[in-house]
């Protein structure tokens, strides 16, 4: 199959649902538009709006589940534009809802209980907190009005606590009812239907849980790219969030000193205009006495109620002695004073005390009164003949800008953190699917490809090759490449593994030509370094069974030792012919040059050595060539060692030569028979051989007579061939 038709494929399978899940989360719309409106028209303090949200995200994840919440604020906010706000609790709902469900809360009633309160802390508390943060400290007009204003008659509570306590309890019953029909709207859905509404996006074929679990908490030296993408998307979206939130916040405080200025500016100067200069001098002798006094004060107070920002109106003479009042209304806090009251300067009043006394105007004040933070502003009234008589003034207290400003940032943020959900979500939707998932499928069928059998590898190039990523980016690349390099490795090392058995075979041969060309020139031998390779395999392989010096002997030693084991005698071929094939028991000088043939072996194989470095099975020819005479009571040549001082691989061949030299033929002897050459192996453990090893090689008489048998035909079929008679 060829990368485009897997692609097809691949696309087929993920395009497979998508009709029924767009179907299905429109209906989940649908379900959010309805319920709150059916719980309206029937008069139940109820909200409803998250059953679609929490289906849609149980069961499709957290995208859809958010797109549902967000659509449904959108849609709510038609009728009424505030809606927009709570968009963050929404998503937040949303994806508490996924949390759980992949948690496996709702498979029973019992556990989907649980999640009842997490819902009700982010839309009774967080949404009370944050309706007390955009309309301020009161009792709100919503569900939850009746109940509030309840709580906060009693007196035990105030108002904010009223409305949250309200809000938490009827948002407990909101929840339970919607979780209760969650519930059973899952249980109806279904079984085989719900994993097709599970919004996935694979760009390869899927992974299993087990393996997506895996991948998303892949074990990495530091920060996994996962981690490291998140973080990004994070830091960029938090940065972003804080130069827009101050900006936002300079250029909106700004714009809103500015309005209040304007709105303080138009009031004194509308308060300016009804002042009639001319009697002035009345308005402080008659003040409220006047009924035109009266009229102006009416005009005034319509002024104030016209601008709500607005907290005083008042008319100020400025004199050197202090500051003369002409009108002064009054508010629900303070009284105001009464014409013709002189008050002493205020504070914030006395850098200004030389320009009012002259009549110039003044700047827009904001500083700290008795009555608080306020903004002021005076404008002057004129006479007829262009002076100022005294000042018409308005304030509103700062902190009413500061309440404006923390309104506007709450929705700010509001509107950013319901975004900063959604565009999180998708985010980690798109890299899990278009990237983490496909680079850990391929990191984890790289880390389970085994190469240690031609079935396994095939298996496991099979593997990759079906992991079918259609990123159609350089993730696909990569994994085209990957998949290429990866076969094409495994073709190379077929044909190194061949190449090597072929080297490793003609490496033997050679081992035994060499042995057999030492062997010609002692006419005695025969078959003795095929057998003894035989007998020092069978021994391994014994021991191996029954757990000796496991530490040791591993397959690799094994196979070291039993292909050198044919040049423990390699050193003979420094020995002179006339020793080698003497008829006669060796005189004590001869005995004595022949037993040079373990050092001259010794010699020889480190020669061969400096050739060929690192070679395992160099090493232990070595050592079976110079101590295979060693003996366990120490008495052997050439070192004398003794025990375990004498390495095992000699230890083996002390056993496998002194038994084949017993039942074989030579010059100077007869053969022992098989039984009697058995005694003698067994007479010599724990002086000539080592105990275990000699004993092992008793128990196992058996099979060591059939290793005999098996050479001694070979060797008859041989000599048949060589007379020509097959």
């Amino acid at each position: 199959m060829d990368n485009s038709e897997v692609t097809k494929k691949a696309e087929a399978r993920s395009n497979k649902y998508l009709l029924f899940q767009a179907l299905f989360f429109a209906g989940a719309i649908i379900i959010n538009f309805v319920l709150p409106r059916t719980a309206s028209a029937l008069g139940l303090p109820l909200y409803l709006d998250n059953v679609g949200t929490l289906l849609a995200a149980i069961l499709g994840g957290y995208v859809p589940g958010i797109v549902v919440g967000y659509l449904n604020n959108i849609i709510n906010m038609q009728g009424n534009p505030g809606n927009a706000y709570y968009v963050v609790l929404s998503t937040m709902i949303a994806a508490c809802g996924t949390y759980f469900g992949r948690k496996g809360y709702y498979k029973s009633f019992g556990k989907a209980l649980l999640t009842i309160p997490a819902y009700a802390f982010i839309g009774g508390v967080l949404g009370s907190i944050l309706t007390y943060l955009l309309y301020g400290y009161g009792i709100g007009e919503g569900i939850s009005a009746s109940f509030a204003k309840t709580l906060f008659e009693s007196g035990k509570l105030d108002a904010f606590w009223a409305q949250m306590a309200s809000d938490a309890g009827i948002d407990m019953v909101d929840k339970t009812i919607t979780v209760v029909l969650v519930f059973i709207i899952l249980k109806l859905i279904p079984e085989q239907l719900k994993p097709g509404l599970w919004l996935t996006g694979w760009r390869q074929a899927p992974l299993s849980e087990d393996a997506l679990t895996d991948a998303r908490h892949n074990a990495t030296r530091s920060f996994s790219l996962r981690g490291k993408i998140i973080a990004i998307i994070s830091v960029i979206m938090v940065c972003v969030a804080v130069v827009t939130t101050m900006i936002s916040y300079i250029l909106f405080q700004s714009f809103a000193i500015k309005q209040y200025e304007n709105s303080c500016t138009s009031a004194a100067l509308l308060a300016a205009d009804m002042v009639d200069p001319e009697k002035v001098e009345a308005y402080i002798s008659f003040g409220d006495v006047s009924a035109d006094y009266r009229r102006i004060e009416e005009r005034m107070e319509k002024i104030r109620e016209g601008n709500p920002d607005i907290e005083y109106i008042y008319v100020y003479r400025f004199e050197p002695e202090g500051v003369r009042v002409i009108f002064d209304l009054d508010t629900p806090d303070v009284k105001g004073q009464d014409a013709g009251t002189i008050i002493e300067y205020e504070d914030y009043l006395l850098p200004y005390k030389d320009a009012f006394l002259k009549g110039e105007a003044v700047e827009p004040i904001m500083d700290e009164t008795i009555y608080g933070h306020l903004m002021t502003v005076f404008e002057p009234v004129y006479d007829a003949d262009g002076n100022c008589l005294c000042y018409a003034g308005a304030d509103i207290k700062v902190e009413d800008i500061w309440l404006a400003t923390l309104n506007f940032m709450t929705k700010v943020f509001s509107l950013f953190v319901g975004f900063y959900i959604f565009i999180l979500a998708l985010c980690i939707w798109l890299v899990d699917y278009h990237l983490i998932y496909p680079i850990a499928a391929m990191t984890m069928s790289a880390r389970k490809f085994a190469y240690d059998s031609e079935e396994a590898r095939e298996v496991s190039v099979d593997r990759l090759q079906h992991l079918d990523i259609f990123t159609g980016d350089e993730i696909e690349n990569l994994y085209e490449s990957l998949s290429k390099t990866i076969a094409e490795t495994v073709g190379y090392l077929e044909d190194v593994e061949a190449k090597g058995e072929e080297i490793a075979h003609m490496q033997n041969g050679l081992i035994y030509v060499l042995a057999d060309m030492v062997e010609s020139r002692d006419k005695n031998t025969g078959d003795h370094v095929r057998k003894t390779a035989a007998y020092v395999r069978l021994i391994m392989e014994k021991m191996k069974e029954k757990g000796m010096h496991a530490d040791k002997l591993t397959d690799a030693y094994v196979e070291d030792v039993a292909n050198s084991a044919p040049l423990h005698d390699v050193g003979k071929i420094m020995v002179s012919d006339i020793i080698l094939n003497k008829p006669d028991r060796l005189t004590d000088e001869e005995y004595e040059l022949m037993k040079k043939h373990t050092t001259a072996g010794s010699r020889i194989i480190d020669s061969a050595m400096a050739l060929v470095s690192d070679s395992g099975y160099l090493k232990e020819a070595k050592d079976l060539a110079t101590y295979h005479h060693e003996r366990w009571d120490g008495k052997g040549y050439p070192s004398g060692l003794a025990g375990e001082d004498i390495p095992l691989s000699a230890r083996i061949m002390a056993v496998a030569d002194v038994f084949d030299a017993l039942v074989s033929k030579r010059s100077y002897k007869e053969p022992f028979s098989f039984e009697k050459s058995m005694e003698i192996i067994k007479e010599g453990a724990g002086t000539q051989f080592d105990p275990e090893i000699a004993e092992l090689f008793v128990e196992y008489a058996e099979d060591v007579r059939r290793v005999t048998k098996d050479h001694e035909a070979r060797m008859d079929d041989e000599s048949r061939i060589m007379r020509g008679d097959e």
